[in-house]
């Protein structure tokens, strides 16, 4: 197909492209409470081929440069295949970006994925992800309701005009439950997960702790005072937070000038916590685009040491081309999890959508369920109001948890503390 679409773009006289060639196959599992509901495998195979065009309206010297990408399928003869190229050729020049150099061509044989996710039969691995998913189901008073475990194993290949041709597999399990406790209140609690590998401790721990935590919602009491606080977030909060970095050092957010950090730039100010070590970890060997992806150093002691994107970016900038990133890698952790937490502070573990602005560097939520800890040691388990915080403030007295969290986008502190974070209660 890869070749039958390289001479379609030869007739319709387009000679700047990159096909993206992906064949997926998937194995999904589908439950109501513990009792299997739907079993469903799936097999996909699509093209993605990006033209490019340049067209006189750019700057200086140079032509600008437009591009557009459209979807095909092998099932398209020879005049399907050249009439949707052309569309798409044509509307590229309606999409002129300033000029910028192509992606340098790499050749290289195929980069596989090992470990038992990339090799095990999707079937079993899906199994083994749902043994662990329900294995801390054994509450009286708190359930799974229901899950989705999908296993999914992929091929990708990139080929370019400029002579790339470069392929590697990848493998990874995700899906979502939703956690039940019906007395003294009827709540419903939804969770997503995602792995690059079969990690059945880490699904087990995230299902064990949810439904502790739907349980102490059930209970929680709107008693919450409007207030400064000591925050700690975890998991997937501490993931969403962090995000800041990554996206404010991004080469497109730069050019943009929503940024204005600069390489070598202590972007984390004076502090009284933890300085922050931070990476972009490779989840690909190559982007799509086809530049090869290597882990990447973004912080030292809270200072930037690189911006990072996709090759029209990084050209524009005159930086080399890295790729886009999906996941960070944070070094820090100093205290246990339990000391982190001591009293006076305001544990939140579970929002209604929780959110970082990497505008304004804002970061907040509508609390669904927060653990109040006081300073003779009482916890009381509360709900409603809302966390309105600054990482621009909060990032001078970070403290990490000794504890990790993993999952395929984060690798980093299970915990982090935040010093007088504003908190709206709902208890006034």
């Amino acid at each position: 197909m890869i070749e039958r679409i390289k001479s379609a773009l030869e007739r319709c006289g387009i000679s700047r492209w990159r096909i993206n060639e992906r064949v997926e196959e998937t194995a999904e599992l589908f439950f109501v409470k513990q009792q299997l509901d739907t079993r469903r495998t799936k097999d996909v195979h699509k093209y993605e081929v990006t033209v490019f065009r340049d067209v006189e309206a750019g700057e200086g010297d140079k032509p600008g440069r437009g591009f557009t990408s459209v979807q095909l399928v092998s099932s398209m003869d020879e005049t399907q295949l050249e009439d949707e190229l052309r569309k798409a050729y044509y509307a590229a020049q309606f999409a002129a970006n300033p000029y910028f150099e192509m992606p340098d061509p790499v050749k290289a044989p195929m980069v596989e994925k090992t470990g038992e996710l990339a090799e095990a039969p999707l079937a079993q691995s899906a199994g083994k992800m749902a043994r662990a998913l329900f294995a801390a189901d054994t509450l009286a008073d708190a359930l799974v309701n229901s899950a989705e475990v999908f296993v999914v194993r992929s091929t990708d290949r990139i080929v370019s005009s400029e002579g790339t041709d470069v392929a590697y597999t990848d493998a990874k399990v995700k899906g979502e439950f939703v956690v039940q406790c019906r007395e003294p209140e009827d709540v419903e609690m939804f969770h997503e997960f995602e792995y690059d590998g079969l990690d059945e401790q880490a699904l087990a721990a995230k299902v064990a702790e949810a439904l502790t935590f739907v349980r102490d919602r059930a209970r929680a009491q709107k008693t919450l005072k409007s207030g400064k606080y000591n925050l700690v977030l975890s998991g997937d909060q501490v993931a969403e937070v962090l995000s800041y970095y990554k996206e404010r050092s991004a080469a497109s957010m730069v050019y943009a000038k929503y940024s204005t950090w600069q390489q070598g730039e202590d972007v984390q100010g004076e502090t009284d916590g933890e300085r922050l070590n931070l990476k972009l970890a490779a989840a690909e060997p190559y982007s799509a685009e086809g530049i090869p992806m290597a882990d990447l150093s973004l912080l030292e002691g809270g200072k930037l040491l690189t911006w990072h994107g996709p090759n029209r970016f990084c050209r524009y900038l005159g930086v080399k081309p890295t790729g886009y990133y999906e996941k960070v890698a944070c070094g820090n952790g100093t205290l246990p999890f339990e000391e982190l937490k001591k009293a006076p502070c305001l544990w939140a573990v579970a929002f209604s959508d929780f959110q970082m602005d990497h505008m304004s560097g804002h970061f907040g939520g509508e609390i669904r369920l927060a653990y109040l800890i006081e300073a003779d040691g009482t916890v009381t388990p509360v709900t409603g109001g809302s966390v309105n915080g600054s990482i621009l403030e909060a990032q001078r007295s970070l403290v990490f948890s000794q504890e990790r969290y993993l999952t395929a986008a984060y690798d980093g502190p299970y915990a982090v503390r935040l010093k007088d974070v504003s908190v709206a209660g709902a208890g006034e």
